[in-house]
């Protein structure tokens, strides 16, 4: 039982220090609308998330009123579409996009994401087609967010893939341009992408999970911050605790408010992921909370021994408090959502080759990263295939999500407003990796991925 000691901590904890609960996800799985006439498949999409999900909002408003726990973001995850599109006979995927669209606004969904293709050794005919559409589809969207996933640590990594995925990025830039290529916020390319992230742009629902599934993912920088300044000087070993148990404060919450949806909703709860999720917003930044442990800034040498023990320390505390632990789970660092990134990449102490060897020790990988407009496809690939055999051999998710800003140049700002933030425009190396992308074909699997 709480006792009113931890009641007025939690109010605290959501008052004072951002704490909330980022997303309440719905994941549907979408594979009995598959029909060899694209326009039935539509209807048949359309009509399921709209059943399914017709009271997702409306509980998540009632629940964030009942508990004052707020909970930002309610989304739809759904079953990988090249999977269900490539079903029909249909050449054009774009009206597969549109109708997610259309149905994300009916439920008034924040995001819907799973306009997706799982392609790390090979591609169908189905996933080229949905990925040579996601620029169309982005720039025709509102709502829609699209995943491909190009590497495991079973599979290997599929270099055809990644160079297409580089030509797909500068094109949805280019499309989007209008919007400071707003369109690449909303397309993550994966290696070892899970089924339950609840997480956009990344999350779709995959095809081992059930019919219907709700999994909640929680944030809380601003908490685990204001706890270390209690710990000032200490050894690390006191700080690795401290983070531990406020993640399991956090985790708590989730897994409550996890539970009440599933009831509520009549849906089985899949998951709580406990990822550290920053905002633009002054106290939530994960930056911060690294400069806290002692270093001057986020960036500097240091950072990802820090990084280290902090996504370490978040996992330890969050899977003694909820049963259901899945998803990403651990310390988000996407530069253009974290106030403290920001100010560091301006700064020019966070650079691109920082954060990549950062991403070897957190949750997932180079995440709204602005770069100039003018890289190169063949450049925003091999930063695909770098990230990619980062996860690869350390049989961990990762991810690029790159925003090549259009006119823009290094020292330049994009501005994406909301939770996406603004992105200062990082440098990226001049030298060219264009013969090694064309080589094409498939990096082999690492030899510890052989486990049978």
């Amino acid at each position: 039982m709480l006792n009113q000691k931890e009641i007025l901590s939690t109010i605290e904890m959501i008052d004072q220090q951002h704490l909330d609960i980022r997303t309440i996800t719905m994941g549907i799985s979408l594979l009995s609308c598959c029909d060899p006439d694209a326009k039935k498949a539509c209807d048949k999409i359309y009509e399921k998330i709209t059943r399914y999900a017709e009271k997702l909002v409306r509980t998540g408003e009632d629940i964030e009123r009942e508990f004052g726990i707020p909970i930002v973001n309610k989304r739809i995850s759904v079953t990988p579409m090249a999977l269900v599109a490539g079903a029909s006979e249909a050449e054009d995927y774009v009206p597969f996009a549109a109708v997610l669209d259309r149905a994300a606004k009916t439920t008034g969904v924040n995001f819907i994401g799973g306009y997706s293709a799982l392609v790390q050794k090979g591609m169908t005919k189905a996933d080229e087609k949905l990925i040579r559409s996601i620029p169309e589809a982005l720039a025709c969207t509102d709502l829609v967010c699209a995943s491909v996933n190009v590497g495991s640590t079973k599979a290997g990594i599929n270099m055809d893939a990644v160079a297409l995925m580089g030509r797909i990025v500068k094109e949805t830039a280019h499309l989007t341009r209008a919007q400071d290529g707003l369109g690449c916020a909303k397309l993550v390319v994966f290696c070892n992408a899970v089924e339950d992230n609840p997480f956009m742009a990344g999350a779709f629902h995959g095809v081992g999970e059930a019919e219907k599934v709700i999994n909640v993912g929680v944030s809380g920088p601003g908490v685990v911050y204001h706890a270390l300044q209690g710990v000032k000087g200490q050894p690390f070993e006191v700080l690795a605790e401290t983070v531990k148990k406020t993640a399991f404060r956090i985790t708590r919450m989730g897994q409550l408010v996890a539970q009440e949806a599933s009831r509520r909703l009549d849906t089985p709860f899949g998951i709580v992921d406990l990822s550290l999720a920053p905002t633009p917003a002054i106290g939530d930044s994960v930056a911060r909370i690294l400069e806290e442990m002692g270093l001057e800034t986020c960036g500097t040498h240091g950072t990802t021994a820090a990084l280290a023990l902090l996504n370490d320390a978040v996992k330890k505390g969050g899977v003694m408090a909820s049963s259901s632990v899945g998803g990403l789970s651990g310390a988000f660092i996407p530069v253009s959502e974290d106030e403290g990134m920001i100010a560091a990449a301006r700064s020019g102490v966070l650079t691109l080759d920082k954060l990549e060897a950062m991403t070897c020790v957190c949750s997932v990988g180079l995440d709204m990263i602005a770069v100039p407009g003018d890289t190169s496809a063949e450049t925003i690939s091999a930063i695909i295939a770098d990230e990619a055999a980062i996860g690869m051999v350390n049989c961990k998710t990762t991810a690029v999500r790159l925003l090549p800003a259009p006119g823009k140049q290094v020292g330049d700002t994009i501005e994406m407003g909301g939770l996406l933030g603004s992105a200062p425009v990082m440098p990226v190396h001049g030298e060219s990796a264009a013969a090694f992308i064309a080589r094409g074909g498939r990096i082999p699997a690492p030899m510890h991925s052989l486990k049978n």
